[in-house]
């Protein structure tokens, strides 16, 4: 309960603040699972979907943000939990799939999952490549694919700023993509890359962000 009441009174003081532009919000199905696909600018990103969307949402934070001591720790992981983040371990191997696994236990209960393909926030506002993670996730679920565009977020937040400022935000909100069928034929790494990139392209096409050749590199701050 008070999380939450948390998370309507940071979704009302959000909005207050930096009065974001919401389009699209009709194509979030109200109920069953949905996985929501966005690009990512701003550590922020993760702070104004959750804020914006209707219903509960769930995604991942690295779980340093809930493991911290003292009064900060605790403010920390108030405000995660209130917001929907899942603590998850950064890495490869055992993490990645943990996280995957996650975020199918979601979805399976009729939740809504957020995922950001490209793994990590762009360095320099360009859309990269997507990872194949939010492909196993809706193929394996069947849950509809909502792309998404945040807009601004870099300008409230860039990278490596600690205090927010205030900066006009767009969310765009697209309308379900549906991959439960139409991809039995393909050999799974094939359609996992097909589906990738049909969400990519989709993210693209809200966002009018230029298009990056390769993956984002990983940074030691995320």
């Amino acid at each position: 309960m008070i999380h939450t009441a948390l998370r309507r009174a940071g979704s009302a003081i959000g909005r207050a603040l930096y009065r974001p532009d919401l389009r699209g919000l009709e194509n979030i199905p109200a109920s069953g699972p949905v996985l929501l696909a966005s690009n990512h600018l701003s550590f922020c990103d993760s702070v104004a979907i959750p804020l914006a969307v209707p219903r509960p949402l769930r995604f991942l934070a690295k779980a340093e943000y809930f493991d911290a001591p003292g009064l900060k720790g605790r403010a920390s992981r108030t405000a995660f939990t209130a917001l929907g983040a899942v603590p998850v371990r950064r890495g490869g191997g055992r993490e990645a799939v943990d996280a995957l696994d996650l975020g199918l236990s979601v979805l399976k209960d009729g939740g809504a999952f957020a995922i950001y393909p490209e793994g990590t926030r762009s360095p320099d506002g360009r859309l990269y490549r997507g990872r194949t993670g939010v492909a196993h996730l809706a193929l394996t679920s069947g849950a509809p694919v909502v792309p998404v565009a945040v807009q601004g977020t870099d300008r409230v937040q860039p990278i490596g700023a600690k205090v927010p400022r205030i900066a006009p935000v767009g969310l765009s909100f697209g309308e379900p993509l549906d991959f439960s069928f139409g991809y039995g034929h393909m050999k799974t790494g094939r359609a996992r890359r097909v589906v990738t990139d049909e969400v990519m392209d989709a993210i693209a096409a809200l966002s009018g962000q230029e298009r990056a050749a390769g993956y984002n590199p990983r940074s030691a701050e995320d």
